[in-house]
């Protein structure tokens, strides 16, 4: 199986709306995103992130054998963050624990900090998603501490863990 990162095409609308609809995918991110998850709302997301600024964005479908099995992202921050980025992703499930996800980060943050006056880039996982965390320190970010008491997902108050990988890492 090959694994790439590559912009989203709209034919890929079918297989992002498949990975979105399993609520396990759907519990580790942030609220927002609606449920069920139709492929039209696939295909508006992928139009919007088709048309945004790709000095600003990094987004990105991650692929096995040019299917779409996940998404990785980078999001520039605004104001004295200029020159940061928040990392974002997900896989589908029957993919989780294979590797796939710590090199499409390692891909992501190789693209942007080589294309990119990107300096940090960030992520905030669910303290309790130990998959993700295992993800961010694989891919050579330092967990930087506990955000206590930081969100509230499903009816649970949650602590959030921070961890960031700067350039000079690379």
């Amino acid at each position: 199986m090959e694994i790439a990162i590559r912009k989203w095409k709209p034919g890929d609308a079918g297989d992002l709306a498949a990975v979105l609809n399993n609520p396990n995918v759907l519990n580790n991110l942030r609220d927002g995103l609606p449920y069920p998850y139709t492929e039209r709302d696939a295909l508006e997301y992928i139009n919007i992130m088709l048309a945004a600024d790709p000095k600003d964005n990094f987004v990105f479908a991650i692929t096995a054998d040019d299917r779409a099995i996940g998404c990785v992202s980078a999001f520039r921050q605004e104001n004295i963050h200029c020159r940061t980025a928040e990392l974002g992703y997900y896989l589908a499930e029957e993919h989780w624990g294979s590797g796939i996800m710590t090199e499409a980060v390692r891909l992501l943050c190789a693209h942007v900090f080589s294309s990119s006056d990107i300096l940090r880039i960030y992520a905030e996982p669910f303290a309790d998603n130990i998959g993700s965390c295992r993800v961010l320190e694989k891919a050579g970010f330092q967990c930087e501490g506990t955000m206590k008491c930081n969100a509230f997902k499903n009816g649970r108050v949650l602590d959030m863990k921070l961890y960031a990988r700067t350039k000079e890492s690379r």
